[in-house]
C-alpha cells in the first residue's frame, strides 16, 4: 500500500476510565525482534494527572495511518513511573504490553516429543494468563524439551528456532489488541511501499563483516577426558571474506548429514541493515514486510514518534539476515 499522509489523533486511557489526551506531551512506541513486548513511553504534564502506579492498565488509541475511526495501538500495563520537575512538572510513564510477563517470569517445563511450537505457546499463555487471539500452526513436530529455571520467553524462542532448523517457517509472537498472536514473519496483509524519492526523509545503508560467519565447526557430544569429536566442518565464502569461524554444538545433532545442514544454516556473508526515517505509519510492527524502492525487506525494529504528523525509525533487513540473526542458534 502506498503512503498517503492524513490527520492522526491520539488518546491515552489510564485504568480504563481516565482520558489523558489534553495532558500528553509525547508518545513513543518501540518494538524489536530482540524482545517480545511492545514498549510505550508517555510524557504527561503533571498538573491534574490522576494517581499513576505500576500495574495499572493503560491504552493508546488513535487514527490508523491512511484510515479513519479509532483503533487500539497499544494495550498494556504501567511498568515504571517517574516524576520530573524542570520548569513544568512532568510525569514519564514506561509501559509494556502483557507479554512482558513472559519475558520477566521464570519457570520449568518438560515437554514430550511430537508437540509443535504452537501447542507449547498455548500452554505458556494459559499458565501466565495471556489471552490468545490468533495462533498460526507451525506444523513442525519438536523433540523432547527439558527447560530448567529460565525465562518463559527464552523457551518460546528455542521452540521457534527449532521449528526453523527443522525446515519450518520463521514465526513471531506479539500482542495484538485482542490477544496474543503467532504469525509467520513477513506475511502481513498490508505491505507498505516506501519510496526514497517521495516519502522517506533519510536512508542509511550499512554493510559490515561484524557478525559474518564463513566457516562452521559442528561438534558432537563431549566426553570426559577426550577431545570433542568434530561432526562437520562447513565452509562458506572463506576465499572472498576470510575465515570467520563459529563453533556449533547441539546434542540433538548426531549425524554428519545433520551437522552439515546445521552448519550451512549458520553461514552468512556481510551483515546488511537499512535504517529509514520517515513520516509515521503507526500500524507497522516488528516482523512486518515492507517494500523500499521495490525491494522487499523485513522490519527488525521500529520506533514510532506519534503525532500529526509523527515520525518513525525503521531498521530493515533482508529475509535471509533475519533468519541468521534471530533464528539460527
Amino acid at each position: 500500500m502506498n503512503v498517503t499522509p492524513g490527520v492522526q489523533r491520539y488518546d491515552v486511557i489510564l485504568a480504563g476510565k481516565y482520558y489523558l489526551r489534553e495532558l500528553v506531551e509525547a508518545i513513543t512506541l518501540e518494538e524489536s525482534l530482540d524482545e517480545i513486548a511492545y514498549r510505550a513511553s508517555i510524557q504527561l504534564v503533571h498538573e491534574a494527572v490522576p494517581t499513576v502506579v505500576p500495574a495499572q492498565s493503560i491504552k493508546i488509541v488513535g487514527t490508523p495511518f491512511g484510515g479513519t475511526g479509532t483503533v487500539t495501538l497499544f494495550d498494556g500495563v504501567v511498568w515504571e513511573v517517574e516524576s520530573l520537575t524542570r520548569g513544568k512538572r512532568r510525569l514519564n510513564i514506561t509501559a509494556y504490553d502483557r507479554t512482558i510477563y513472559l519475558s520477566r517470569s521464570e519457570d520449568e517445563y518438560l515437554f514430550p516429543a511430537g508437540q509443535t511450537a504452537t501447542q507449547r505457546i498455548k500452554k505458556y499463555a494459559a499458565d501466565w494468563g495471556i489471552k490468545l487471539f490468533s495462533l498460526a500452526d507451525t506444523k513442525v513436530p519438536l523433540e523432547k524439551a527439558i527447560y530448567r529455571s529460565r525465562p518463559i520467553y527464552s523457551m518460546m524462542l528455542d521452540d521457534l528456532r527449532e521449528t526453523v532448523r527443522k525446515g519450518g517457517g520463521m514465526y513471531r509472537t506479539r500482542m495484538a489488541p485482542t490477544g496474543l498472536e503467532l504469525f509467520e514473519i513477513g506475511t502481513n496483509k498490508t505491505v507498505w511501499v516506501l519510496e526514497s524519492s517521495r516519502n522517506v526523509e533519510e536512508i542509511s545503508h550499512n554493510q559490515t563483516l561484524e557478525g559474518a560467519v564463513t566457516q562452521v565447526k559442528v561438534l558432537g557430544k563431549e566426553s570426559e577426558g577426550k577431545r570433542t569429536p568434530v561432526l562437520a566442518l562447513v565452509k562458506g565464502e572463506t576465499a572472498k571474506y576470510g575465515t570467520l569461524q563459529k563453533i556449533y554444538q547441539d546434542d540433538k545433532v548426531k549425524t554428519a548429514a545433520q551437522a552439515k545442514k546445521a552448519g550451512q544454516e549458520l553461514l552468512s556473508g556481510p551483515q546488511e541493515t537499512v535504517t529509514v526515517r520517515m513520516i509515521d505509519i503507526n500500524t507497522i510492527r516488528a516482523g512486518d514486510k515492507v517494500k523500499l524502492d521495490q525491494r522487499e525487506l523485513i522490519v527488525a525494529s521500529v520506533m514510532h514518534e506519534l503525532g500529526s504528523p509523527g515520525h518513525m525509525m525503521l531498521e530493515l533487513m533482508p529475509t535471509w539476515m533475519i533468519r541468521r540473526r534471530y533464528y539460527a542458534q
